[in-house]
């Protein structure tokens, strides 16, 4: 582990958090073996599941240092869960990935049906991935990546920092805040009990997001006993991940484009205390929700928020996910500078999704104790590519990496079931006395349960 890599992280994220003037916790580090990158991938991921806790802490006054183990940290940002009676899942579609193009790289990013029908309106169908690449080779990259874009699919072409810093939404990006928070319109106070054993205990959250990023920190909250109540589109489906992210939550669906839908959605938000979700830019505004609006709905609300790209530039509403943020702001070039390949080389794990889901919890929790201090809203903005500026500020130095083995000790002795099947799921990586992450609740399927609150308040 090179802790002064984690150190700087730390300093950075804690600042992002509260203001400068706001003494630095003290985090307590242990575990040396870390995951092989030409960025502190391990370190970023212990210090963004440190903000967490440390929020948690705060938010109850818990006095005790937070404790991270580094190792188990980067394994949560890999998988948290090994399946006993079948095999994991397959994350990619078999036509997603990385090809060479007549002038460089470009990822495309097909596991959506709609992703992939977008690539094939302007590909055509290919019978086999080696068709697609032939088919890919005679294009330029930057030209590829606009005409799939334009075609309502997600792609990206290959770019160096230099070039990156150089664009426009690069640009752009630099000059937002890792996190953006604001308060919003006074509200009466909330009556939350914030017990240190279960500091989110009755307190309900909506979670409108996919994955990775969102569910992760919802997943974080449902850790900390919160009623986790997560909605999908009517068609939407997560088949390789479900079972990583919906752990401790309900999973409902709603068509918030329909009447029926609209109204359930706001019935639900208006006895809601947080809201966290991952549209685009402008997405929920043109729906008629607007960050005014929800705090109309829901006085005080708790509003965090997820975009790939950022919330300004002229990407601010393009589709994104972290392999592709990697590709298009200079992480896979310098990878493949790093390992000396001809190929892009992204991260080991896609630790933007993971990172950024873990500040996303730790803004609620912020949020909270703002909540509670001011009775004002709170509103906190995140992107994947502001995240991926943080790594790329931060390159790995000489530090000697020790290979990440995973350990029987690692995981939980007690199998978890869910509809899935049996499992072991990892032991949480992180450790405030007092205040243990738990989830009450086994993984569930989306659309498993129906849209309501479960308990109903006095």
């Amino acid at each position: 582990m090179d802790h002064g890599k984690a150190a700087i992280f730390w300093q950075q994220l804690w600042h992002s958090l509260r203001d400068a003037d706001t003494p630095l916790p003290v985090i307590h580090f242990c575990g040396e073996q870390t995951l092989s990158s030409a960025y502190p991938v391990s370190e970023l991921a212990a210090t963004s599941i440190a903000l967490a806790t440390q929020a948690a802490a705060t938010l109850v006054t818990n006095p005790h240092p937070v404790d991270v183990d580094v190792r188990l940290a980067a394994r949560w940002f890999q998988h948290s869960l090994r399946p006993l009676n079948r095999q994991r899942p397959s994350l990619w579609d078999p036509f997603a990935g990385d090809y060479a193009t007549a002038d460089g790289w470009i990822r495309l990013h097909t596991n959506a049906l709609h992703h992939r029908q977008a690539m094939e309106s302007v590909l055509g169908q290919q019978s086999d991935r080696q068709a697609l690449a032939e088919t890919v080779r005679s294009w330029q990259k930057q030209t590829l990546e606009q005409a799939i874009v334009a075609a309502g699919g997600c792609a990206a072409e290959m770019r160096s920092l230099n070039a990156w810093r150089q664009h426009a939404q690069g640009q752009s990006v630099a000059r937002e805040a890792l996190i953006a928070r604001s308060l919003q319109a006074q509200a009466p106070p909330p009556r939350w009990q914030l017990p240190p054993a279960r500091p989110l205990l009755g307190v309900r959250v909506l979670d409108l997001t996919r994955i990775i990023a969102g569910p992760v920190a919802t997943r974080f909250l449902a850790g900390l006993g919160a009623e986790v109540l997560r909605i999908d589109a009517p068609e939407w489906d997560e088949p390789a991940l479900a079972e990583e992210v919906t752990l401790g939550k309900r999973c409902a669906r709603l068509d918030l484009k329909s009447a029926a839908g609209r109204q359930q959605f706001e019935s639900l938000l208006g006895a809601a205390d947080v809201l966290v979700h991952g549209y685009r830019a402008d997405a929920l505004e043109k729906l008629g929700y607007s960050s005014e609006r929800l705090q109309q709905l829901s006085p005080g609300l708790i509003d965090v928020s997820l975009n790939a790209w950022g919330w300004s530039g002229p990407w601010r509403n393009r589709r994104g996910f972290d392999s592709l943020v990697q590709m298009a702001c200079g992480i896979a070039e310098a990878g493949r500078q790093w390992k000396n390949s001809e190929q892009p080389e992204p991260l080991p794990v896609q630790a933007l999704d993971h990172a950024t889901g873990y500040l996303m919890a730790a803004a609620v929790l912020e949020g909270m104790r703002q909540r509670q201090a001011t009775q004002c809203g709170f509103s906190a903005r995140l992107s994947l590519a502001r995240t991926a500026w943080l790594l790329s500020d931060n390159p790995a130095t000489d530090h000697p990496a020790t290979a990440l083995v995973a350990q029987p000790a690692d995981e939980s002795d007690i199998i978890e079931y869910s509809a899935w099947g049996i499992g072991y799921r990892l032991r949480a990586p992180v450790w405030l006395h007092g205040t243990p992450l738990i989830w009450s609740r086994p993984p569930a399927p989306l659309g498993s349960s129906r849209a309501q609150w479960l308990h109903k308040r006095n």
